[in-house]
């Protein structure tokens, strides 16, 4: 009997894995690994492959927070700024207690006051994101330039649990920085798939007014997304101030866009409604990979920064393409 119509025109469960952005990113990415594996001796290595983790662990939990505020129909560029902040009051309040749990719990406070005035702003003031977070960057790195001096505030306390979270590796051999990045991960994916408040953020993104129309609190929705992108920002602040063992005012310069490229290379559509932690995080690694592998090369760092503004627009102009055919 010959098929259906609708049965040869459906297609294959092969077909529609490969149509999926996560299978495209995956293949991208294990295409890179290998085109510098041979073009690098010490590309493939343990050392350099867990030492790209660790790397790329930093932006992951930061673009784990911005997905959900870019998901949710916003954005949020004020996280560089936020990311070299939040070392200020843990640095300072480890000096003074000598206290790691206090520090890390003044810096996730001062985090959390920047996304809630940030989220208050644009869900319930109803501000431009981008003009709201802008500003905070402005602000934020201005404050930093007073506090400091632009000098470098030393870790006086010396504590050894607070090296240990930048710099330890576990079982000597994978960062803890990576296994931090990874917990974040699982933690949101199960959010957005199986929660109650990841289907409002997908629809809100995808529809304020329907989401409205359901019963949804569209304001405060959007509000808890600024709030946990400051928060998760300032995790990935806490572990950078360990590993620098310092608070500098220069650190998270540029951040934003390492961050913002990460997300919308991994699929997430700028309009809001459309996105996967998974291409995020494939998203990421692509780019951490990709500026290990040009470093490894000695390619010089402009043509690296030319390189990944390549990948930004070509990614957008494919989120772009895609949002026209729908």
């Amino acid at each position: 009997m010959p098929p259906s119509s609708d049965m040869a025109t459906r297609p294959s469960a092969l077909g529609r894995l490969f149509r999926r952005n996560e299978t495209a990113l995956a293949l991208c990415l294990l295409l890179l690994i290998a085109v510098f594996g041979v073009l690098s001796d010490s590309f493939l290595t343990t050392r350099n492959m867990t030492n790209v983790l660790g790397q790329a662990a930093l932006p992951l939990i930061a673009a784990t927070g911005l997905a959900l505020v870019v998901i949710a129909g916003e954005i949020d560029v004020s996280i560089g700024s936020l990311f070299g902040a939040v070392a200020l009051p843990l640095i300072v309040v480890m000096n003074v207690t000598g206290s790691f749990a206090l520090g890390s719990a003044a810096a996730l406070v001062f985090a959390f006051a920047v996304g809630a005035v940030n989220g208050w702003l644009v869900a319930y003031v109803r501000l431009n994101s981008l003009i709201v977070t802008l500003g905070m960057l402005f602000v934020l790195r201005g404050l930093i330039y007073l506090y400091t001096g632009q000098r470098a505030i030393p870790d006086d306390a010396m504590l050894e649990t607070f090296y240990q979270i930048g710099n330890g590796r576990f079982l000597r051999t994978l960062p803890y920085p990576a296994l931090i990045a990874a917990a974040v991960l699982a933690v949101f994916l199960w959010i957005l798939r199986y929660r109650r408040f990841g289907r409002q953020i997908i629809a809100v993104g995808g529809s304020p007014e329907v989401a409205r129309l359901a019963g949804y609190d569209v304001a405060r929705v959007k509000f808890a997304t600024f709030v946990i992108a400051a928060l998760l920002t300032a995790i990935a602040g806490i572990i950078m101030a360990s590993r620098q063992g310092s608070a500098v005012h220069v650190t998270g310069i540029g951040f934003e866009f390492q961050v913002v490229a990460a997300v919308v290379l991994g699929g997430v559509s700028l309009a809001g409604g459309i996105g996967s932690l998974w291409g995020v995080a494939l998203g990421v690694l692509i780019l951490a990979f990709l500026a290990n592998g040009l470093g490894q090369l000695n390619l010089p760092t402009e043509w690296q920064l030319v390189i990944t503004g390549i990948i930004i627009i070509a990614a957008v102009t494919l989120d772009e393409s895609r949002r026209r055919k729908r």
